[in-house]
């Protein structure tokens, strides 16, 4: 077995019965393979830092469940790759378009037919917003203005953490079907 594996596996051995410093050394040995294999699976330093911390984090806490049957890198990278995998699954999930507050800040400001389609959605967005109720509108408005989590959503309202996360599900189905609604039912209301 070659000296720097023996050295590694003596590190997780340490880290496992409590030695931090040995768990610091993990870190110090393993940070830079760690980190490129992060940004490359995400693209940017920003959330390749974030998967890091978290790919450690999450180390620290299962080491004890670390059996050595792979290599402490091969199950570093592992967590790794699942962290970064949950970071944009989240992100994908969550992606929308902002619309711009102002035009004259964007290139909207030269194009006014795209001027127009963005007022015409702002117009027709507020008004879908009007017509939920106000259960319903309270939790998409903390939600996907404010940007609150469904903990904090569910401690404001008063109501259980599903329930706002229900709530919300609900309004924004409302929403995309009052904002686009099917063909077919644009056919039949013509």
């Amino acid at each position: 077995m070659p000296a720097m594996t023996t050295e590694m596996d003596e590190l997780v051995t340490r880290a496992q019965e409590g030695d931090r410093a040995a768990f610091d050394e993990l870190v110090r040995r393993t940070h830079a393979d760690t980190y490129t294999l992060a940004y490359r699976l995400c693209g940017n330093e920003e959330d390749a830092r974030d998967v890091v911390q978290d790919a450690y984090l999450r180390a620290y806490k299962g080491l004890k469940r670390f059996r050595g049957e792979a290599l402490f890198t091969t199950w570093m990278y592992r967590i790794t790759a699942n962290c970064a995998n949950t970071l944009m699954s989240k992100r994908q999930k969550h992606r929308h378009d902002e619309l711009p507050e102002t035009v004259e800040d964007t290139d909207l400001a030269r194009d006014p037919a795209a001027q127009a389609d963005v007022m015409a959605l702002r117009s027709d967005l507020s008004d879908a917003l009007a017509e939920l109720s106000p259960k319903l509108r309270a939790v998409v408005l903390l939600r996907d203005v404010y940007e609150l989590p469904h903990e904090d959503i569910a401690e404001e309202l008063g109501i259980s953490e599903t329930a706002a996360k229900v709530r919300l599900h609900r309004a924004r189905l409302q929403l995309k079907e009052r904002l686009f609604p099917r063909k077919g039912e644009v056919d039949r209301a013509s």
